[in-house]
């Protein structure tokens, strides 16, 4: 199967990583290729990142009063 790159920076960039690898063009297209997919899978949701905050926020107990409309307006000058 062949992949032609008419790209002259993506060219320039996989024949420096191979050169510093000492390896073959397609082993640095390979490894370049599976090290990005690695880092989009290791990626955090933003759900998970923030967690930590939402446990911050559990952690702060309740005041008991409600906040309604006036209460706003009376923050913004309303």
């Amino acid at each position: 199967m062949a992949l032609h790159i008419r790209d002259e920076e993506t060219d320039r960039l996989v024949r420096t990583l191979a050169k510093r690898k000492r390896i073959p063009l397609t082993e640095a297209v390979k490894l370049a290729v599976g090290n990005e997919l690695r880092r989009e899978d290791e990626k955090l949701s933003l759900w998970e990142r923030l967690k930590p905050l939402r446990d911050r926020i559990a952690e702060s107990p309740s005041t008991g009063l409600e906040a309604d409309k006036a209460f706003y307006d009376e923050l913004s000058g309303d």
